[in-house]
């Protein structure tokens, strides 16, 4: 027997209608055609599916178990093309981020919560791209985008630019250094520099400043938190370097100081990796609109 899903539509309706002329009316169709259909579906069933000569028309013991299955299929149906009409205009979809900044996190979830108010019907995830290859993972589909400050030339994969940002240096204000209008390499050589617990290549401080100028400090301390490394910091246990962002509340705090590294200082660059075929979809282009804003904002403070 062979059954498609306009038998189940029929099945229903007629069931619904209670009649032949009214169901067909639903359907869009003529009476004689939905007769005509009817009566195939019953010769391919070998039993009939309605009591005849019954008012209103009524499911047989066969039809209703047709019925049956077309309440449980034809829900799916439509919510699998609802679904799939949402991918198509963009307004669902999955959104799996993998994050190469450590501090990020601080800056994209209050951007991911802007978010998915607006697009509830994106799947949303995030995951540390500290833990493993964050752009080969882009090229095999396991996420869909990267915040990296290492751009490559990567076929298939964009990297668009989100914002700019300084690393600063961040120290005690009774810290000697406090008193210096920037710091160089050259004097990190006695202090515990506090980082996140990162590659070094990773980290702002060491791959543009302390790896070039061949320069190891006296200690590295590593904290996750960024609220630890600040404590660690105002106590005098060390000091830290950090974007600039990330310390917006310690430009106000008697506890902190904050001095540009080198005298022309550093400026560094986040990109989101997207691949080519994801960019224009609307979630995708309104996240990274969302995160250009919220990093401007930061910056104001």
């Amino acid at each position: 027997m062979h059954i498609e899903f306009r038998h189940l539509r029929t099945i229903k309706a007629i069931h619904e209608a209670g009649g032949l002329a009214r169901a067909a009316d639903q359907l869009h169709i003529t009476q004689s055609a939905l007769s005509h259909q009817v009566k195939g579906l019953e010769d391919q069933a070998g039993v009939e599916l309605f009591v005849r000569r019954s008012k209103p028309l009524k499911l047989s013991a066969a039809g209703l178990r047709l019925l049956r299955l077309a309440e449980q299929i034809l829900p799916q149906i439509e919510a699998a093309q609802a679904e799939f009409s949402a991918l198509r205009d963009g307004s669902s979809g999955r959104l799996h981020i993998a994050i190469e900044c450590h501090a990020c996190f601080e800056w994209l979830f209050p951007v991911l919560e802007l978010f998915r108010k607006n697009w509830p019907d994106v799947d949303v995830d995030i995951r540390p791209g500290l833990a493993f290859d964050a752009l080969p993972a882009l090229l095999k589909e396991e996420v869909d985008l990267v915040v990296s400050s290492d751009p490559e030339d990567l076929p298939g994969v964009e990297f668009v630019e989100l914002f700019d940002y300084a690393p600063v240096f961040v120290a005690a204000s009774t810290h000697p250094l406090a008193q210096r209008d920037y710091i160089d390499a050259a004097d990190f050589r006695d202090q515990t520099l506090i980082t996140y617990p990162v590659e070094r290549t990773r980290l702002d401080v060491f791959s543009q400043l302390l790896i070039p100028a061949k320069v190891e400090p006296a200690a590295v301390r590593q904290a996750e938190l960024t609220a630890v490394i600040l404590l660690l910091v105002a106590s005098n246990r060390g000091v830290s370097v950090l974007p600039d962002w990330v310390v917006r509340e310690v430009k106000y705090s008697s506890d902190y100081v904050t001095r540009p590294l080198t005298r022309d200082g550093l400026t560094r660059r986040l990109y989101a990796a997207v691949r080519s075929d994801d960019l224009g979809k609307p979630y995708m282009d309104r996240l990274i609109e969302l995160a250009r804003v919220e990093a401007r904002k930061l910056q104001a403070v």
